[in-house]
Protein backbone atom coordinates (compact mmCIF):
# COMPACT_ATOMS: atom_id res chain seq x y z
CA UNK A 1 0.00 0.00 0.00
CA UNK A 2 1.79 3.21 -1.38
CA UNK A 3 1.27 6.12 1.50
CA UNK A 4 1.30 9.66 -0.41
CA UNK A 5 1.39 13.07 0.35
CA UNK A 6 1.10 16.71 -0.92
CA UNK A 7 1.16 19.22 1.81
CA UNK A 8 1.27 23.50 1.03
CA UNK A 9 -0.20 25.59 3.99
CA UNK A 10 0.97 28.86 5.21
CA UNK A 11 2.13 28.62 9.22
CA UNK A 12 2.81 31.64 11.03
CA UNK A 13 6.76 31.16 11.48
CA UNK A 14 7.07 29.59 7.79
CA UNK A 15 5.28 27.67 4.89
CA UNK A 16 4.76 24.12 4.50
CA UNK A 17 5.73 22.21 1.05
CA UNK A 18 6.30 18.90 1.15
CA UNK A 19 5.79 15.63 -1.38
CA UNK A 20 6.44 12.16 -0.68
CA UNK A 21 5.27 9.23 -1.45
CA UNK A 22 6.30 5.51 0.17
CA UNK A 23 5.31 1.95 -0.37
CA UNK A 24 6.06 0.21 2.92
CA UNK A 25 8.86 0.00 6.18
CA UNK A 26 9.57 2.82 8.09
CA UNK A 27 10.12 6.32 6.50
CA UNK A 28 12.44 8.24 9.04
CA UNK A 29 11.58 12.65 8.89
CA UNK A 30 14.23 14.37 10.63
CA UNK A 31 15.25 17.84 11.01
CA UNK A 32 15.92 21.09 13.73
CA UNK A 33 12.88 21.41 16.13
CA UNK A 34 10.88 23.36 14.77
CA UNK A 35 11.35 22.39 10.84
CA UNK A 36 7.94 20.76 10.41
CA UNK A 37 8.16 17.29 11.53
CA UNK A 38 5.17 17.04 14.78
CA UNK A 39 3.26 19.78 12.12
CA UNK A 40 3.19 17.03 9.52
CA UNK A 41 2.02 14.04 11.04
CA UNK A 42 -0.93 16.54 12.63
CA UNK A 43 -1.45 17.00 8.90
CA UNK A 44 -1.65 13.29 7.74
CA UNK A 45 -3.83 12.60 10.87
CA UNK A 46 -6.27 15.01 10.20
CA UNK A 47 -5.26 16.98 12.87
CA UNK A 48 -4.64 19.70 11.27
CA UNK A 49 -5.59 20.52 7.92
CA UNK A 50 -3.40 21.89 4.92
CA UNK A 51 -4.56 24.67 3.18
CA UNK A 52 -3.69 22.84 -0.36
CA UNK A 53 -2.88 19.21 -0.84
CA UNK A 54 -3.69 15.55 -0.88
CA UNK A 55 -3.45 12.11 1.35
CA UNK A 56 -4.04 8.81 0.33
CA UNK A 57 -3.52 5.32 1.87
CA UNK A 58 -3.42 3.14 -1.12
CA UNK A 59 -6.71 3.76 -3.09
CA UNK A 60 -8.07 5.23 0.00
CA UNK A 61 -7.84 9.48 -0.51
CA UNK A 62 -8.46 10.74 2.95
CA UNK A 63 -7.33 14.64 2.09
CA UNK A 64 -8.05 16.38 -0.96
CA UNK A 65 -8.68 20.05 -1.32
CA UNK A 66 -9.55 20.40 -4.75
CA UNK A 67 -12.31 17.40 -4.45
CA UNK A 68 -13.38 18.70 -1.14
CA UNK A 69 -12.46 15.06 0.79
CA UNK A 70 -11.49 15.13 4.38
CA UNK A 71 -11.90 12.55 6.44
CA UNK A 72 -11.77 12.83 10.29
CA UNK A 73 -9.32 11.54 12.10
CA UNK A 74 -11.30 8.81 13.95
CA UNK A 75 -12.03 7.14 10.34
CA UNK A 76 -8.67 7.59 8.46
CA UNK A 77 -7.12 4.52 10.63
CA UNK A 78 -4.51 5.51 11.77
CA UNK A 79 -2.24 4.93 15.01
CA UNK A 80 -0.36 7.55 16.56
CA UNK A 81 1.91 7.63 19.37
CA UNK A 82 2.48 11.22 21.18
CA UNK A 83 5.88 12.00 22.75
CA UNK A 84 4.08 11.78 25.90
CA UNK A 85 2.75 8.79 25.36
CA UNK A 86 -1.27 10.26 25.71
CA UNK A 87 -2.17 6.95 28.25
CA UNK A 88 -5.29 7.24 30.30
CA UNK A 89 -4.88 7.61 33.63
CA UNK A 90 -7.89 5.94 34.63
CA UNK A 91 -7.81 2.91 32.60
CA UNK A 92 -5.78 -0.24 33.54
CA UNK A 93 -3.16 -1.10 30.54
CA UNK A 94 -4.86 -3.83 29.58
CA UNK A 95 -8.34 -1.19 29.25
CA UNK A 96 -5.64 1.53 27.40
CA UNK A 97 -4.58 -1.17 24.89
CA UNK A 98 -8.25 -2.30 23.79
CA UNK A 99 -10.14 1.22 24.03
CA UNK A 100 -9.07 1.50 20.26
CA UNK A 101 -11.13 -1.93 19.48
CA UNK A 102 -14.07 -1.70 21.56
CA UNK A 103 -16.43 -1.01 18.53
CA UNK A 104 -14.91 -3.91 16.81
CA UNK A 105 -15.45 -6.25 19.66
CA UNK A 106 -18.77 -7.85 18.06
CA UNK A 107 -20.03 -9.83 21.42
CA UNK A 108 -22.47 -11.73 19.49
CA UNK A 109 -19.85 -13.05 17.36
CA UNK A 110 -17.75 -15.14 20.12
CA UNK A 111 -15.25 -16.46 17.34
CA UNK A 112 -14.28 -12.90 15.80
CA UNK A 113 -14.40 -11.07 19.63
CA UNK A 114 -11.52 -14.25 20.55
CA UNK A 115 -9.83 -13.78 17.37
CA UNK A 116 -8.88 -9.64 18.27
CA UNK A 117 -8.06 -10.30 21.37
CA UNK A 118 -6.08 -12.82 20.75
CA UNK A 119 -3.89 -10.50 18.41
CA UNK A 120 -4.14 -7.71 21.51
CA UNK A 121 -2.20 -10.79 23.61
CA UNK A 122 0.38 -10.99 20.15
CA UNK A 123 1.08 -7.16 20.25
CA UNK A 124 1.13 -7.43 24.34
CA UNK A 125 3.96 -10.37 23.91
CA UNK A 126 5.59 -8.60 21.37
CA UNK A 127 6.37 -5.96 23.37
CA UNK A 128 6.77 -7.72 26.89
CA UNK A 129 3.91 -6.06 28.71
CA UNK A 130 1.32 -8.88 29.08
CA UNK A 131 2.24 -9.12 32.82
CA UNK A 132 1.42 -5.10 33.56
CA UNK A 133 -2.50 -5.44 32.55
CA UNK A 134 -3.92 -4.67 35.79
CA UNK A 135 -1.62 -1.53 36.39
CA UNK A 136 -2.50 1.35 35.75
CA UNK A 137 -0.32 4.27 34.00
CA UNK A 138 1.00 5.83 37.02
CA UNK A 139 2.32 2.38 38.81
CA UNK A 140 4.63 1.57 35.39
CA UNK A 141 7.88 2.91 34.57
CA UNK A 142 8.51 5.57 31.23
CA UNK A 143 9.79 2.25 29.18
CA UNK A 144 6.24 0.87 29.72
CA UNK A 145 4.30 3.67 29.26
CA UNK A 146 5.91 3.92 25.76
CA UNK A 147 5.27 0.12 24.97
CA UNK A 148 1.81 0.36 26.35
CA UNK A 149 1.41 3.33 23.75
CA UNK A 150 2.75 1.56 21.00
CA UNK A 151 0.56 -1.54 21.75
CA UNK A 152 -2.95 0.81 21.57
CA UNK A 153 -1.74 2.09 18.15
CA UNK A 154 -1.17 -0.97 16.80
CA UNK A 155 -4.02 -3.16 18.12
CA UNK A 156 -6.55 -1.15 15.29
CA UNK A 157 -4.37 -3.06 12.34
CA UNK A 158 -4.03 0.73 10.89
CA UNK A 159 -3.03 1.85 7.59
CA UNK A 160 -0.13 4.29 8.86
CA UNK A 161 1.35 4.26 12.27
CA UNK A 162 2.63 8.24 12.95
CA UNK A 163 5.60 8.08 15.89
CA UNK A 164 6.20 11.29 16.99
CA UNK A 165 10.21 10.85 18.77
CA UNK A 166 8.80 7.86 20.87
CA UNK A 167 11.78 7.17 22.35
CA UNK A 168 13.32 9.95 23.14
CA UNK A 169 11.99 10.38 26.72
CA UNK A 170 13.50 6.68 27.93
CA UNK A 171 17.01 6.20 29.08
CA UNK A 172 19.75 4.62 27.70
CA UNK A 173 19.31 1.24 29.08
CA UNK A 174 15.56 0.95 28.36
CA UNK A 175 16.30 2.59 24.66
CA UNK A 176 18.14 -0.64 23.72
CA UNK A 177 15.10 -2.54 25.16
CA UNK A 178 12.32 -1.06 23.56
CA UNK A 179 14.44 -0.94 20.29
CA UNK A 180 14.80 -4.62 20.02
CA UNK A 181 11.29 -4.79 20.51
CA UNK A 182 10.18 -2.41 17.88
CA UNK A 183 12.63 -4.07 15.39
CA UNK A 184 10.45 -7.25 16.00
CA UNK A 185 7.51 -5.38 15.63
CA UNK A 186 8.89 -4.06 12.37
CA UNK A 187 9.36 -7.84 11.11
CA UNK A 188 6.22 -9.26 12.63
CA UNK A 189 3.55 -6.27 11.64
CA UNK A 190 4.48 -4.47 8.45
CA UNK A 191 3.10 -1.78 8.64
CA UNK A 192 3.74 1.47 7.07
CA UNK A 193 5.77 3.90 9.83
CA UNK A 194 6.31 7.42 9.34
CA UNK A 195 8.65 7.94 12.61
CA UNK A 196 10.23 11.13 13.79
CA UNK A 197 13.95 11.35 15.56
CA UNK A 198 16.28 13.24 16.09
CA UNK A 199 18.41 10.49 16.61
CA UNK A 200 20.91 9.25 13.79
CA UNK A 201 21.33 5.98 15.63
CA UNK A 202 17.52 5.18 15.37
CA UNK A 203 17.86 5.96 11.56
CA UNK A 204 20.25 3.92 10.96
CA UNK A 205 18.76 0.99 12.66
CA UNK A 206 14.92 1.50 11.32
CA UNK A 207 14.64 4.08 7.98
CA UNK A 208 14.06 2.32 5.11
CA UNK A 209 13.81 5.87 3.58
CA UNK A 210 14.65 9.11 5.02
CA UNK A 211 13.48 12.81 4.61
CA UNK A 212 15.05 15.60 6.03
CA UNK A 213 12.94 18.93 6.85
CA UNK A 214 14.06 22.44 7.22
CA UNK A 215 11.90 25.34 7.40
CA UNK A 216 8.63 23.08 6.07
CA UNK A 217 10.35 21.54 2.75
CA UNK A 218 12.18 18.91 2.06
CA UNK A 219 16.32 19.48 1.76
CA UNK A 220 17.19 16.24 0.47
Amino acid sequence: MNTYFKIKSQLDHFSVDIEYEFESGVLVVQGESGAGKTTLLKFISGLKNPEVGKIAFGEQIVFDHIDKINIPTRHRNIGYVFQNYALFPNMTVAENITYGIKNMIDFKDKAKREKLLSYCESVMNTFHIDHLKKKYPRNISGGEKQRVALSRAIVTRPKLLLLDEPFSALDEKTKKIVYKEFEQFKQNFHIPTILITHSSLECEMFADQKIVLENGKRVN
